[in-house]
């Protein structure tokens, strides 16, 4: 801590600046980061010269260098570097077919005639074992694949339902197929029997093995004929089914095909309030009841899982600003998630060095602590059920209903008022998201369509070409105007809130956003440099959305929208939110 609080003592010959290395990774020391002088009034020097020191820190960490063999080297600087190589690959020719038809009753494309008979002729090479030189069709891909054109022939309208090439290939290769594929891929093929005419009893038979998918395919008859379940249903589905193991791990277990297929198919017929509450709440109490902390104000931030593979992400750097002044913030996700497999905030701080598998009771102390005040906690420490569903949530391609309601989680809760901030895409998400918040029982809850579906708002111009949805930097959200009326079971009085935030009404520049794609170096080295003052976009984007936040939740201090934003930019340039980051990368280590 003392080293971290006085930065002439980060010049010391004894505190290294080169990257601690291990068997499979290089880790960097957040020191080297401040190799800069401070003057007697601790303001920074040399700010000119930090983006090159960055850049230059980051890049001298080479194979020649470090005397690390190549093939023993993972390219921490990556995003794509953190998928488990334990992790078997999905079949690309399939990948591409389920992005076209594994998604809503409007938004599929159907498969024309080439299309679809190489995508069959791939499965059945797959399910024969004659699959040479490419990745084998997993039974995940499968069951994601049939549930879809199960799905569409049901219940979809006439645009998207089969086209005439998918209608061929399936006469010529179901007679097949329904041969050489296992039983539970033919129901969720063809769970009726009736394909192509061929009158099957696989289907109308098929109950699966134990109990688990016994209630598992119950509930996929309803699924694959466009049905809804109710909240207990798919609370039990879950609960029965997960964590998930591979097969012959779980003596009671379901198979990959049939929960890939109910993933998918929930998502594909658009999940009602009902079974995104059970998705969002299911695992609540997985590891016990969530831990308080007692601080005045946390905020929840609820980024997608599967990260930002082109623009700047900046949420860790903005919890550092906002944690100055005690709006306490906590930060969850995941090391890597598909199906955008970009930077996340635990890549940023492994990459800087930081311990990211803390506890919840861990991170509630450092939450508490006076020189941090945020914290990150791993999906895979706090839900390890929902965390054992990585490699099928890869292998089904498209985002499950999951994607939605783990950004509105409470892994933590705390002693004062509390709020959730998440970001969306796709319109409609966003009230789903509030309901999802409301039901939290949060004090205020914030969506925002950012760029790439996550939170954080940009200064650069709305192009004058989008002529559809809603548009970056729209925000709706609700603020209780009761703090000790927020609970689960009504009662609470809230208001409403929805505007698009045009960060030139504020005094911003217009500036198009840094790139970053897939770099985790490169972003952090843009949010290191602005955290220690250097002007630009990326500060820009950090003051935008501390302050904005601040304001749209109604912290105290924010009512202006002005002083919030000069509130965060004295955070930043009095050095405070930078040690307040370097703080937590160490402290992470000690908190016991």
């Amino acid at each position: 801590m003392k080293t971290l609080l006085n930065p002439e003592l980060i010049l010391s010959p004894t505190n290294s600046i080169f990257p601690i290395k291990t068997r499979n990774s290089t880790h960097f020391d957040p020191r080297a980061f401040l190799k800069l002088r401070f003057d007697d009034r601790h303001h920074w020097i040399g700010r000119r010269k930090l983006s090159t020191t960055v850049k230059a820190l980051l890049d001298s960490t080479t194979v020649e260098q470090f005397g690390i063999p190549e093939f023993d080297v993972r390219n921490p600087s990556l995003s794509s570097s953190y998928r488990s190589s334990a992790l078997a690959m999905p079949n690309q020719t399939v990948l591409d077919a389920q992005t076209r038809v594994c998604t809503g009753p409007t938004q599929t494309r159907p498969l024309d005639e080439q299309q679809a008979f190489k995508v069959f002729d791939t499965i059945l090479r797959s399910a024969r074992g004659e699959i040479k030189g490419e990745e084998e069709v997993s039974k995940a891909q499968m069951g994601a694949f049939f549930a879809a054109m199960t799905i569409r022939a049901n219940a979809f309208p006439e645009a998207t339902q089969w086209s005439e090439g998918e209608m061929r290939a399936m006469k010529t290769f179901w007679p097949l197929l329904v041969r050489v594929l296992p039983p539970d891929v033919v129901f969720v093929a063809d769970p009726e029997g009736m394909m192509m005419g061929l009158g099957s009893s696989i289907g109308p038979q098929f109950v699966g093995n134990g109990t688990s998918e016994m209630r598992l395919v119950g509930a996929l008859r309803e699924v694959l004929a466009g049905g809804h379940l109710g909240f207990e249903e798919v609370q039990g589905v879950l609960k029965e089914v997960l964590p998930f193991q591979e097969e012959g791990e779980k003596p009671h277990g379901a198979s990959e095909a049939l929960l890939a297929a109910f993933l998918i198919g929930q998502r594909m017929n658009r999940e009602t309030d009902r079974e995104l509450k059970a998705y969002c709440l299911a695992f609540d109490e997985e590891i016990g009841p969530p831990p308080i902390a007692d601080v005045k104000s946390l905020t929840h931030y609820g980024e997608p899982y599967d990260g930002n593979t082109r623009f700047f992400r900046s949420t860790l750097f903005v919890a550092a600003v906002r944690a100055c002044y005690g709006e306490s913030c906590l930060l969850h996700g995941v090391d890597w998630m598909a199906p955008k497999g970009g930077i996340t905030e635990e890549q940023m701080l492994k990459f800087m060095g930081a311990n990211t598998a803390l506890s919840p009771f861990k991170a509630k102390k450092l939450l508490e602590d006076d020189e941090v005040g945020f914290a990150y906690v791993s999906q895979r420490e706090a839900r390890p059920s929902l965390y054992s569903l990585i490699r099928i949530r890869e292998h089904i391609k498209k985002r499950p209903p999951l994607a939605t309601t783990e950004k509105v989680q409470q892994y933590i809760k705390a002693s004062g008022k509390e709020s959730i901030v998440a970001g969306f895409y796709h319109g409609g998400y966003e009230e789903s998201l509030l309901m999802l918040m409301k039901r939290r029982g949060v004090h205020s809850g914030l969506v925002v369509k950012g760029e790439e579906g996550a939170l954080s708002m940009t200064t650069r111009l709305r192009s004058v070409s989008m002529t559809r949805g809603l548009p970056v930097n729209y925000c709706s959200g609700f603020r209780s105007l009761d703090i000790a009326s927020t609970s689960e079971h009504g009662g609470v009085t809230r208001k409403g809130f929805s505007l698009e935030v045009n960060a030139g009404d504020y005094g911003f520049q217009p500036t198009d956003t840094p790139r970053t794609d897939r770099s985790v170096s490169k972003n952090i080295e843009l949010g290191l440099a602005a955290l220690c003052g250097e002007k630009g976009p990326a500060y820009d984007r950090i003051v935008l959305n501390a302050g904005m936040v601040d304001h749209l939740l109604g912290a105290e201090g924010a009512e202006d929208v002005s002083a919030a934003l000069d509130r965060a930019r004295e955070a930043i340039d009095s050095g405070n939110a930078l040690k307040r980051l370097l703080n937590y990368i160490k402290l992470s280590h000690e908190v016991s």
